[in-house]
């Protein structure tokens, strides 16, 4: 008869106990707790503004509320739907006329790194997403 091993919970490793602090403190509880943190999901709002760039359409209302913790893709995902673009159809996005996001980038950090900008990127509260259908900036 085969004998029953208990198996660690899943996504859960032992660390070698030398990982620990001077002050005794382990850096497995503090990763976990960094972990939990990040996976807690964000329900703030962040208001983006579409603003066209070039001979890309004019959206016909421009202003959104979209979840913070959202990654940039569901952004792009969505300014496709509401465009009527196709997946392979050509659309380019900058955050505020000056850097083309990460898709994997959420918008919460978006709109924190926009509010860092100088004052002449005046983004009003407003996560500004430029778009086109050419590359406009380097």
């Amino acid at each position: 008869m085969a004998s029953k091993r208990s198996s660690p919970e899943p996504h859960t490793r032992a660390l070698p106990s030398s990982w620990q602090y001077a002050d005794g403190g382990s850096v497995l509880q503090e990763a976990q707790e960094a972990l939990e943190t990040y996976k807690k999901k964000d329900g703030n709002k962040v208001v983006v503004r579409f603003k066209a760039v070039g001979n890309a359409p004019i959206m016909k209302q421009n202003f959104y509320k979209i979840t913070a913790s959202n990654r940039f893709q569901a952004v792009i995902q969505f300014l496709r739907r509401e465009l009527g673009w196709k997946q392979g159809d050509p659309l380019f996005t900058y955050i505020n006329l000056a850097f083309s996001p990460a898709p994997d980038d959420t918008v919460a950090n978006l709109f924190k790194a926009s509010k860092r900008a100088p004052p002449s990127f005046s983004t009003e509260g407003h996560l500004i997403v430029n778009y086109s259908t050419t590359a406009a900036w380097g």
